[in-house]
């Protein structure tokens, strides 16, 4: 910071030794006075212009002594940095978040402690979702119910499939005469629901009661004589079946049931009654007699009837197939019970996923930590209440209900502009100073390189992360100033940056040899300049390379600037 040196007799706070002249009204100076004087100052700001131009190119003139210094090139070590600030912070930290609410039962840890990874330091009242929890295991199990039941069905229908297919025929249940017609091809008919009455006109049944002693010599095919009452009429019929038990017959006997057939002759009816004998044995009493066969044809499945092949009056025989249902029916039934069994298997997962969402967030309700490190902020304690938000508010801010440092190394990061990050490697060596820790510099290295540059005003910067190798004295906030060492070269022939004109290649300007020096060898005049061309190499803040074009002791020529002063006299200022 320059420094203004104050007259006297100028300054406002500085009291005068006599009193102030009385005031008299400036005297006018001539306005061509004031263009002479312009002329003047524009003569010798143009003649110093050729002077320096003069100098600066070496024109074969000499200058004064006071327009240059001298600077010997010299071998040096040479080391090239990129510097940056930043701010210190711990290798890790651990700041405590939680979206859940409710009071807090334990808080087993005071500042200053430390704490390891996996340690408690919350535990929240849970009974909601406790409650969560099991209402979620009850649903879990009522899917699973479901899903079994839909799989049985589902089973059930593929097992069943080869009969279903088979009722899907609709055949006759007995020989006969269609005696009665309930249903046309179109109709969509339920399982059990008629189709058709079957009656056999042509043969007539007689069960009559013989008494139970004759029946044991009876076989079934057995010829047997039947009287038609009222008619005198006898038919020759045979041996049906035999009752398998006895029952009491009219006096208190017993007796067994009988059931022969015999073939009509045109006049039986099912309101005929007569009586019979077998092998010369009348029977116990007589009976009435009923159609041989008389039955109904009915649905064994539901659906649409497609086919039917008999009508009022047609002869059928037994196991004859009179029409058929839709097989499409039996094909959408198996598919709706397979999607059954599809969404109870995904009622099942829903089910777990609800579950298992409730125990994760029962984990939440106990808070541990994620690092190993020293407590550094406690702001929350037993029995207060966590708001489910992921801070607590704070009147000097926003606070963390804990904070947690890894004081085990710390770290930070610098910006290093879009020109210096190409020579940035991870692992460099960096000088680190503070001035919080007067006096001391540490040590760290490049410990990341990110590549994802943040870009201002058409520049852009690159974060790079250092590690301190130690850390003694310095504290998480301290801010530091970074000096990356980039590159080190020993023995390198440098000289002033300074001396150095970079455009176009590298020029320096060296003493000529009329040069004059003091005693001491102090330069008097550089006397006729030499300009030489040199080849240029690495270089930091202070010192350049000179690869080529000069050798160690040779003098250079810095040019000293030109005082504000003299060219302020000059202009007349």
């Amino acid at each position: 910071m320059e420094t203004m040196q104050v007259n006297p007799e100028l300054d406002p706070q500085t009291e005068p030794e006599t009193a102030p002249p009385a005031f008299q009204p400036p005297k006018k100076k001539p306005k061509w006075l004031k263009w002479v004087k312009r002329l003047i100052a524009l003569a010798v700001a143009a003649a110093l212009v050729v002077f320096l131009m003069r100098s600066c190119t070496g024109g074969g003139g000499t200058v004064s002594a006071n327009t240059y210094r001298m600077e010997p090139a010299s071998m040096q070590d040479l080391t090239v940095s990129v510097t940056g600030t930043g701010t210190i912070e711990p290798i890790h930290s651990y700041k405590v978040t939680t979206l859940i609410k409710g009071e807090i039962l334990e808080a087993p840890f005071e500042e200053g402690d430390v704490v390891h990874k996996g340690d408690v330091l919350f535990r929240i009242d849970s009974k909601d979702v406790e409650n969560s929890i099991e209402q979620a295991q009850i649903a879990v199990r009522n899917a699973q119910l479901s899903l079994e039941s839909a799989q049985l069905s589902y089973q059930d229908l593929l097992d069943n499939q080869a009969d279903q297919k088979t009722d899907l025929q609709i055949k006759s249940t007995e020989t006969g005469v269609v005696n009665k017609l309930y249903v046309d091809v179109g109709d969509t008919l339920a399982a059990g629901a008629p189709i058709a009455d079957i009656l056999d006109r042509d043969h007539m049944k007689l069960t009559v009661a013989f008494h139970a002693v004759n029946t044991t010599s009876f076989y079934v095919g057995q010829s047997a004589v039947i009287k038609v009452d009222g008619s005198g009429e006898s038919l020759n019929g045979t041996i049906d079946s035999i009752a398998a038990t006895n029952s009491v017959g009219p006096g208190g006997t017993l007796v067994r049931n009988v059931t022969l057939v015999v073939d009509n002759p045109g006049a039986l009816s099912d309101t005929s009654t007569g009586t019979a004998s077998v092998g010369g044995v009348d029977c116990a009493s007589g009976g009435t007699f009923a159609y041989a066969a008389s039955g109904q044809i009915t649905a064994l499945t539901s659906g649409k009837l497609e086919t039917l092949t008999i009508h009022e009056g047609d002869w059928v025989t037994k196991n004859q197939v009179v029409g058929s249902f839709e097989e499409t029916d039996m094909a959408t039934q198996i598919e709706n019970a397979r999607i059954a069994v599809e969404n109870a298997k995904n009622a099942v997962q829903n089910a777990q996923l609800t579950l298992k969402n409730a125990q994760d967030s029962l984990e939440n309700y106990t808070i541990t930590s994620t690092i190993d490190g020293t407590v550094i902020e406690k702001n929350l304690d037993v029995g207060d209440n966590i708001d489910g938000t992921s801070t607590a508010g704070s009147s000097a801010g926003v606070s963390y209900p804990a904070v947690i440092y890894d004081l085990s190394a710390l770290t930070f990061d610098v910006s290093i502009h879009e020109l210096d990050i190409n020579q940035i490697q991870v692992g460099q060596k960096v000088e680190i100073t503070s001035s919080a820790v007067e006096g001391k510099t540490f040590t760290g290295h490049v410990d990341k390189v990110n590549i994802n540059g943040v870009t201002t005003s058409g520049t852009t910067n690159y974060p790079v992360t250092i590690l301190l190798d130690e850390s003694d004295g310095l504290l998480p906030g301290m801010n530091v100033s970074a000096r990356i060492i980039v590159e080190e070269q020993s023995t390198a022939l440098c000289v002033p940056i300074e001396a150095v004109e970079q455009e176009n290649g590298g020029t320096i300007l060296l003493p000529g040899a009329d040069a004059v020096y003091d005693k001491d060898g102090n330069l008097v005049s550089p006397g006729t300049i030499e300009k030489r061309t040199v080849t240029l190499g690495r270089n930091n803040d202070t010192y350049i390379e000179i690869l080529d074009g000069l050798s160690e002791g040779e003098q250079v020529l810095i040019q000293n600037p030109v005082g504000s002063s003299f060219m302020e006299m000059a202009m007349g200022g």
